[in-house]
């Protein structure tokens, strides 16, 4: 469909009228009836030993596509203004371009090697908030909108764009009547990920500030209805009690905002690097609503399969199975610079590839590695991987505890990691001098 569209969209007659309904939404306050109706469709999750519950199934949700696309422009101008403002807490790591779950795994890793080298174990609690999408209270949603300042044309819009919405329900060839959906924000809308960020972002402010006044040092990380909570210090009876303080807190700060935590899901994790026996003492959360949580070997957490000495063994098994097939297509390379070019199969590789024009696949991952590192420089002020990195020429925002320079030089050097090699390539292209300085 978007295909099609693509192709209706390069006439700018077309163009010129999408354009005019976009702009008249916004001028009248208002979100057409047809761009709030919706097809759900109820899709088998795979590998389920049974289905008689609503969690082993997926619901895909079918929206009208000049409404999507429409819904794609003004979150792009919505995101711009809320980044621009600094609204959006620095520790939020989903929903917004420039953050994905690997910006999480690198500021977590980080986070660690930062407290190993002051002789502190990292123990982490993560939760995750239940039905975090159908539980946004609208008027928390448009009172936290106002605080950021947009149009005020824009703010009443927002008041009429979560309500009065509808759909029916398709599983195989049943189709169910239209039901009324006035909860939340749909799953399905491009302006869903950059409204939930908005609602959680006073949250977590707030949540820092009651830490910082009680004198429980926790840090924070974020994605989506994904939360962690991490604690620093050299004994684990002191992290498990500050962890289960802040999840205190948390539970009551998110029924305050209208969200819960499904406590089945709520792990805990520590990171140490001794070679002696580990056995930390478990977490009970018990008088939480919660569950007692046993240490264990490894964690999956968005993506990621740590181990408490952060060696990745697991991590990296597990993604070189996944990735066998790639690396046969990459072997393809040379049948097809053969092909391309009808030579003999005895035809030495690099001079194929020369007169072919493909790069060597591995001058092509050190293409890849170096992109990663320098994407860096093209982040935001207050993305959290710029914060954690030497922002020693930057005066407007506050340094974070973990960045790099709160680290000695012989700290730096022990420090083994992604942050610390970005930091390098950005600040060895991009060198910094002092005109005063004698030398």
């Amino acid at each position: 469909m978007w295909k099609h569209l693509k192709i209706i969209l390069n006439q700018d007659s077309c163009l010129s009228h999408i354009v005019n309904i976009a702009d008249a939404c916004i001028n009248l306050e208002h979100w057409p009836y047809h761009f709030k109706r919706s097809s759900t469709v109820i899709i088998p999750k795979p590998n389920k030993l049974a289905y008689d519950s609503p969690k082993s199934f997926h619901s895909i949700v079918l929206l009208n596509t000049i409404g999507k696309l429409i819904e794609k422009v003004i979150a792009e101008h919505l995101q711009f203004h809320i980044v621009k403002n600094n609204f959006i807490h620095p520790s939020q790591l989903g929903s917004l371009k420039f953050k994905s779950t690997t910006d999480a795994g690198i500021a977590l890793t980080h986070i660690i090697q930062s407290d190993w080298i002051k002789n502190k174990t990292t123990s982490t609690l993560a939760f995750n908030i239940t039905q975090f999408f159908p539980s946004l209270n609208h008027c928390m949603l448009i009172f936290s909108l106002a605080k950021v300042g947009p149009n005020p044309k824009v703010t009443s819009f927002f008041e009429d764009f979560p309500v009065k919405r509808k759909t029916n329900y398709t599983w195989n060839e049943f189709s169910s009547p239209t039901f009324e959906v006035n909860v939340g924000v749909g799953q399905g809308s491009a302006l869903s990920p950059i409204l939930s960020a908005l609602y959680l972002s006073p949250l977590l402010y707030i949540l820092e500030k009651y830490l910082k006044t009680l004198n429980i040092s926790v840090s924070l990380l974020s994605f989506v209805d994904d939360g962690l909570l991490i604690s620093q210090n050299k004994s684990i009876d002191v992290s498990n009690s500050q962890l289960f303080c802040s999840y205190n807190v948390l539970s009551g700060l998110l029924n305050k905002f209208g969200l819960n935590i499904e406590h089945s899901k709520t792990e805990s994790f520590h990171f140490n690097r001794s070679h002696r026996t580990f056995n930390p003492s478990p977490l009970d959360l018990t008088p939480l609503g919660g569950l007692v949580l046993c240490p264990k070997n490894l964690w999956k957490y968005l993506g990621f399969i740590f181990d408490r000495k952060l060696t990745f063994h697991q991590h990296i098994d597990f993604y070189s199975n996944k990735a066998i097939s790639t690396v046969k297509c990459m072997k393809l390379q040379r049948r097809a610079a053969i092909w391309i070019l009808g030579a003999f199969k005895t035809s030495p590789m690099e001079e194929l590839e020369a007169i072919a024009g493909l790069i060597p696949i591995k001058f092509h991952l050190h293409k890849l590695v170096g992109r990663s590192q320098l994407r860096s420089a093209s982040l935001p002020e207050n993305h959290l991987i710029k914060n954690l990195m030497d922002d020693s020429l930057n005066t407007r925002l506050n340094s974070h505890p973990h960045s790099i320079n709160s680290l000695t030089a012989c700290q730096k050097t022990s420090i083994k990691g992604h942050i610390i090699d970005s930091n390098n390539k950005l600040y060895g292209v991009f060198p910094s001098f002092s005109p005063l300085n004698l030398k």
